[in-house]
């Protein structure tokens, strides 16, 4: 996210500011008068400030507790807390926090009508993101208003057999069974663990930095990691009533869970009391999402008001109020009312290793590993692939073919692919063939099907050339010239090609292409080169000197299956771009 300033206001936009919300003071003042209620919302006799003039205050709140927050601004503004002789006037709106951050960064895209004067995120994670990216005007400190721990909820028959079973909610449960050797998961545990959205949402930075936190560091820890990001974006949701409502509904998972804050599930029972959801706690210890207040306001009298009503946040009235709406007190220790049987009252257990820093920078892992892929796929067709990759195996080409159909099968629909078939002189003189243009795989290339059917079909009919040797290192220039003049800087740009991994020596060599390579690489647009090398022919140091020019990889694959790792490794290169050390596997 780029960063930014944000310009004070002047007098001439504090002016219009103020005129439009005394608009709504005023409108408010005349629904209280007609409806024969007591209470004026702009004028209130027996207080020591004026309300002729007074100081409006804007605070934008995270959508969950935006309502008790509501409720705490009317109490507010009827006590008729003062600066400098003003009243203060306080309104609160819901927003998601992203559209919030983006306007306190100065972003101009997808932005506030205008900047607030306070701000309640889901998560602390964000107003020190905002701090990062160069927000003006933030107050050093925040004010906590209430709790709420991540819970694995679902449906209460499921919980039921989940505790016969013996089965503890764990945060193991957020990776793919792949990661942990098995292909699904057992009968015992959940077969679908879904997420919020990251992007969005606090609770699911949190889920973000316990996946980090449980698979550690190192190469393998970040292969895990790139699994874990993988299978969060397949089922991740924009907010947390869809998530709920979801596990309720029939489909193919049996026994679905998902991970969301507390509160959200006593929402859900208080709203849908006669299926309830079952909240439960991870057994490795929770990750408590705090809601903090912080002042945002540039001018003098806002800030002065806006920290007054943050410090009634933290009031008796208003810590009672969150409780009522299903949240915890701000220390943490006090459940919800009417929690009901299907949440744990008693305190839960914080995660102590999940610390701000490990959340900023999961998050910072998060933002480099979660932007979509963009790939070009080179499969090589000389007559070296038309031998088997081991006495008495499969050819080259066939395992080739089969990685690469279920390489399909990991690619999200957000992925840009396309795909060329290369030997020498292959068509007409060229080495190299378009099979299927570069594009959306859920988009039509040339023809009438989408590009994902399309590279199935085409795979299936792709076959090694009896009379073809290798243009290896030709079309590695030729694809990687492709590739970089349509970068895509919103994408991670690679070339992949599947090869017995030897060139011919009738075209540019090794040393030409590994100098043109260091020349044309370009670390602010970055395309990435990784070669899967199936079988042990291939000549492996001149292929690492090739990848290791562009921050790739060389992978040396016997089986198709193999291919899920290789995939995964290379993703997971995008968290130590542009310092990666050069491997092999």
């Amino acid at each position: 996210m780029p960063s930014g300033r944000h310009r004070a206001a002047s007098t001439a936009e504090l002016r219009r500011r103020r005129a439009r919300w005394r608009s709504v003071v005023a409108g408010l003042t005349v629904l209280a008068v007609l409806g024969g209620l007591g209470y004026v919302f702009a004028s209130r006799t027996g207080g020591t400030c004026s309300s002729r003039d007074p100081i409006l205050v804007s605070v934008v709140s995270a959508v969950d507790i935006a309502p008790p927050v509501m409720e705490a601004a009317e109490r507010f503004n009827a006590r008729d807390a003062g600066v400098s002789g003003r009243c203060v006037r306080v309104q609160v709106v819901e927003q998601p926090p992203a559209p919030v951050l983006r306007t306190l960064i100065g972003d101009r895209a997808g932005v506030l009508p205008d900047r607030p004067d306070g701000w309640i995120a889901d998560s602390s994670a964000w107003v020190r993101l905002a701090r990062k990216q160069g927000a003006q005007d933030i107050a050093a400190d925040e004010t906590v208003v209430a709790t709420s721990p991540l819970v694995f909820a679902t449906r209460r028959a499921v919980a039921q057999r989940f505790a016969m079973g013996k089965t503890a909610m764990s945060w193991d449960m957020v990776f793919p069974a792949t990661v942990h050797g098995r292909i699904q998961p057992t009968d015992g545990e959940p077969d679908i663990v879904r997420i919020p959205d990251p992007s969005v949402s606090g609770a699911g930075i949190a889920t973000v930095a316990a996946a980090r936190d449980i698979v550690g560091s190192g190469e393998t820890a970040d292969k895990d990691l790139t699994a874990f990001v993988r299978m969060a974006q397949a089922g991740s949701a924009p907010d947390y009533r869809s998530m709920l409502e979801a596990v309720d509904q029939p489909g193919i998972w049996t026994r679905p869970v998902v991970i969301v804050p507390e509160q959200s599930v006593w929402a859900h029972n208080r709203d849908i009391p006669a299926d309830p959801l079952t909240a439960l706690q991870p057994k490795e210890g929770t990750i408590n999402l705090d809601y903090p207040y912080v002042v945002t306001a540039a001018d003098p009298d806002q800030a002065a008001g806006s920290r007054l009503f943050g410090d009634w946040l933290r009031s008796a009235f208003v810590q009672e109020a969150v409780r009522h709406d299903g949240f915890r007190t701000a220390d943490g220790r006090e459940p919800p009312y009417s929690a009901g049987t299907d949440i744990p009252t008693e305190q839960p257990r914080p995660r102590p290793s999940i610390t701000p820093e490990v959340i900023d920078e999961a998050l910072e892992a998060w933002s480099r590993l979660a932007p979509p892929s963009r790939i070009l796929v080179l499969a090589d067709v000389s007559k070296e692939n038309a031998e088997p990759i081991r006495a008495g195996g499969k050819t080259r080409m066939d395992v080739a073919v089969e990685a690469a159909k279920l390489g399909l099968q990991l690619f999200p629909n957000e992925t840009h692919i396309g795909l060329w078939e290369f030997a020498r002189d292959v068509a007409d003189g060229e080495n190299e063939r378009e099979l299927v243009s570069l594009g959306p795989i859920t988009e039509p290339g040339s023809g009438q099907e989408i590009r994902r059917t399309a590279l199935y079909r085409v795979a299936d009919g792709i076959k090694a050339r009896g009379d073809k040797t290798s243009s290896l290192y030709d079309s590695i220039n030729e694809g990687f010239q492709s590739v970089s003049q349509g970068y895509d800087p919103l994408m991670s740009n690679s070339l992949l090609l599947l090869t017995a991994g030897r060139d011919d020596g009738k075209g540019i060599s090794r040393q030409q292409l590994v100098e043109r390579l260091h020349k044309e690489w370009n670390p602010d647009k970055p395309v990435q080169i990784i070669i899967v090398a199936f079988g042990k022919g291939a000549d492996q140091q001149a292929l690492n000197e090739i990848v290791s020019a562009t921050n790739g990889q060389l992978y040396v694959a016997q089986e198709p299956g193999q291919i899920i790792d290789v995939f995964l490794s290379a993703l997971a290169r995008r968290l130590c771009h542009p310092t990666c050390r050069p491997s092999s596997s």
